[in-house]
């Protein structure tokens, strides 16, 4: 049965991959991005591109009720548009750690709050929220983005209690290495921030580690493999919460689990 859905962040990579995938698989779809001349792809495909800039509450209330006049509301909403923010906790301005939130936990639990009343009132609804592996893990340099996914996931968690109850699904989508525009440049900020500072030799190793693991060659996934799995988790019965996805996202996941705390830390710092 086809819904109407609403991808956030889909001027490119997982977003954009996502909205395709749920066009061709014959839903209506609004993309979201503040760059709506990068989702030409998706209105050639039949869908539908809305400005909005997911921190900026006109823009997002104007793009839900776009939604909502012409198909009455949202039945699947996927919130993933976010950023990264790296450098070590000392460093990093407090003003930037407050923007990673607004982006990566505020703004979906906004958007949620708009699209619920809807669902609730059918008793239906999908509320999908790619977080990452990094809200299941801890690296160093990476405190405030962790912080911020880790967030978002407890979110989750007690939302889908809540809303259960209403026939609401709610699922996190934790992704690995995946091969998008968000790798670029966040070595580099990594840099700008620790790179010469009491922490330079550690914030080096993260990031050419980091440049390593989302190089061309490398064995990162396309988000073409994320998008497969938001097109299960909005279209199935009864949706898992928790779908771990893409390289080398469930054998660390396993073994973040499996190693005692401290075993971890001298892993994780010798990267």
């Amino acid at each position: 049965m086809s819904k109407v859905c609403l991808v956030t962040g889909a001027s490119s990579g997982i977003g954009l991959a996502t909205a395709l995938e749920l066009r061709r698989a014959g839903h209506t779809v609004y993309g979201a991005a503040r760059r709506v001349e990068r989702m030409a792809p998706l209105e050639a495909a039949g869908g539908h591109a809305l400005r909005m800039d997911v921190t900026d509450e006109a823009e997002v209330r104007r793009a839900v009720d776009t939604v909502s006049a012409a198909h009455g509301g949202v039945d699947v909403l996927v919130n993933n548009a976010g950023i990264g923010l790296y450098g070590s906790a000392e460093e990093v301005p407090l003003e930037r750690a407050r923007a990673c939130f607004e982006v990566d936990v505020y703004a979906p639990a906004r958007l949620v709050q708009l699209v619920l009343p809807y669902m609730r009132e059918r008793r239906f609804g999908r509320i999908v929220n790619v977080s990452s592996i990094g809200g299941v893990i801890t690296l160093p340099m990476g405190a405030w983005y962790h912080a911020a996914k880790h967030a978002l996931e407890a979110y989750s968690d007690c939302l889908r209690q809540e809303v259960g109850g209403f026939g609401i699904d709610v699922v996190l989508i934790e992704p690995g290495l995946i091969r998008t525009e968000f790798g670029h440049g966040t070595m580099d900020d990594l840099r700008e921030v620790s790179g010469r500072g009491p922490y330079r030799a550690m914030a080096e190793r993260m990031a050419a580690g980091g440049e390593a693991a989302f190089d061309e060659n490398s064995r990162a996934s396309g988000p073409d493999v994320v998008a497969a799995a938001i097109r299960r988790a909005a279209e199935v019965a009864r949706p898992k919460p928790r779908y771990v996805v893409g390289s080398r996202a469930k054998p660390v996941v396993g073994l973040y689990r499996l190693l005692p705390t401290r075993m971890w830390d001298r892993l994780a710092t010798k990267t």
